[in-house]
């Protein structure tokens, strides 16, 4: 029997130790669907008016999922950070990357909102305290040259523009200082309601955009309200959750590297999708992408010391 305890001791263990990178990966596969959708959305909905609509349906589904649960109201130092997360990624985010893919194809708007995850690993290591860690720094780099590949490769000339390019990294830093300032947040309050109050706050501030809204759906027809609803329930209500839940159990740079895996999935998602059939190189910098995933999430080997000789 006790044998038997040890044995179920140690699965439920070793599984909840894979629940963190379980929701974090669920979550890159939401956010790389989400760039085929607000692509395919892009020539029938305003950048303001789909980001008003994705958010009030993620704070509707959210809102549900968080009224049958017990919750902590924030404190008076948690509201800061929350109108961070809220206005930045909820609301800044949204609107530049929509705009953005206007402008530039979703592989290549994939590939340049990573540049994020090197933001995130310097910014958790000066205000987090995370340091730099080798393996995060080496599959930092070894990600980033595979983003570069693909960006280089899926970015034909004359189909891209520079205020796209502008508008994605403005998507990447508003999301790297709201994963900085979401940190502590999810130490302290349930990530449900994290997610719930920050897209929320979102919405509320995109509110100007609902006349747009409003007209645009009426013009489009019922394909785009689905598609709306898609982005808000799935890409927003359940992906920001999952990520939250992972960043509770993870540092913010470490986590921060799974997101390469965004744009290999959008890439295979476009070809599928939208017909967007990408080159051979792509496939090289997607698979550059995974091994910095993999280099960044291996924990070094712990050096045993060595035993003293007798006498």
């Amino acid at each position: 029997m006790g044998i038997e305890t040890v044995h179920t001791g140690d699965g439920r263990s070793r599984l909840r130790s894979y629940l963190p990178l379980g929701a974090a990966l669920v979550t890159v596969v939401l956010w790389a669907s989400a760039f085929v959708a607000i692509r395919h959305l892009g020539s029938d909905v305003s950048p303001g008016a789909l980001t008003l609509g994705r958010l009030l349906v993620g704070s509707a589904v959210l809102g549900a999922l968080l009224i049958s649960r017990p919750r902590r109201w924030p404190t008076r130092r948690d509201w800061p950070p929350l109108l961070v997360v809220g206005l930045l990624w909820f609301g800044v985010y949204n609107v530049a990357l929509n705009a953005g893919e206007q402008r530039v194809d979703a592989g290549t708007a994939s590939m340049l909102v990573n540049v994020g995850p090197i933001i995130v690993a310097v910014l958790a290591a000066i205000f987090l305290g995370e340091g730099f860690p080798r393996r995060v720094l080496g599959g930092t780099v070894v990600g980033f040259a595979g983003v570069v590949i693909i960006a280089l490769s899926t970015s034909p000339s004359g189909q891209n523009d520079m205020w796209g390019v502008v508008l994605c990294v403005v998507a990447a830093a508003s999301a790297a200082v709201s994963m900085i300032a979401q940190k502590p947040l999810v130490g302290r309050l349930p990530a449900l309601e994290v997610t719930c109050l920050a897209c929320t706050i979102g919405a509320v501030a995109c509110l100007p955009f609902a006349p747009e809204l409003i007209r645009d759906v009426d013009a489009a027809g019922g394909s785009v309200i689905v598609w709306i609803v898609y982005l808000g329930a799935f890409p927003t209500a359940v992906a920001f959750t999952t990520w939250a839940y992972a960043l509770a159990r993870s540092t913010a740079g470490r986590l921060a590297s799974t997101i390469y895996l965004v744009p290999p999935i959008t890439i295979v998602l476009g070809w599928a999708l939208l017909d967007e059939i990408p080159p051979l190189a792509a496939l090289g910098g997607g698979a550059l992408c995974l091994l910095g995933v993999a280099v960044s999430r291996t924990k070094g080997r712990r050096r045993e010391p060595r035993a003293r000789p007798a006498g």
